[in-house]
């Protein structure tokens, strides 16, 4: 007959049991009694998760999708300088701002439609995009140089509504996050 070792201290098993002893017993009841409160904590988490998800605004998932976005050109553009002024180096000296966004040459505000358009939106010093006002002029100027003057008059000239469900902006999500992913792994 084959004796079974007991689940906490390896000795041989009481007949019938999964344990040796008592105490080894009781040891067991207490982690199984963790392994189910581990369980439950984490279908309650994806409960809340499924909740908050439904929770979520239109305006939130704008937020999320542009976030996505933004950290997308960040990327893509990495080795490029900034689009208005050129510099590489992240600090301006003697000006305290660092940093680099996603500057939108026609700015959210003033043409919602373009927030995703990816000709619309190229890395910026966060001192020229916050600070500078976008510099509007120095942007255009780059914008030619990286894209030519065609698609720039494009840009200029589309005035076409655009109302994104928040199917879309999932979706927007999604492919901006994928299209990161991607680029990390071939560049």
């Amino acid at each position: 007959m084959i004796s079974k070792k007991c689940k906490i201290c390896r000795k041989p098993n009481r007949p019938f049991k999964n344990t040796c002893s008592i105490e080894c017993e009781a040891e067991l009841g207490l982690k199984l009694l963790e392994k189910r409160k581990r369980a439950e904590a984490k279908n309650v988490r994806a409960i809340d998760k499924v909740r908050a998800e439904k929770l979520k605004s239109r305006s939130d998932w704008i937020k999320e999708a542009q976030q996505s976005f933004n950290r997308y050109i960040r990327a893509r553009d990495e080795n490029k300088p900034c689009i208005c002024c050129g510099r590489t180096e992240t600090k301006v000296t003697g000006l305290g701002a660092h940093g680099w966004d996603s500057g939108h040459y026609r700015s959210v505000g003033s043409a919602p439609h373009l927030r995703f358009n990816e000709n619309n939106v190229h890395r910026q010093l966060v001192y020229c995009n916050r600070y500078g006002a976008g510099r509007a002029v120095d942007y255009r100027i780059g914008l030619i140089e990286r894209i030519g003057l065609q698609e720039v008059e494009e840009l200029e000239s589309d005035n076409t509504v655009q109302k994104w469900s928040i199917d879309d902006l999932k979706q927007i999500k999604e492919l901006y996050k994928r299209k990161l992913r991607d680029l990390k792994t071939t560049g």
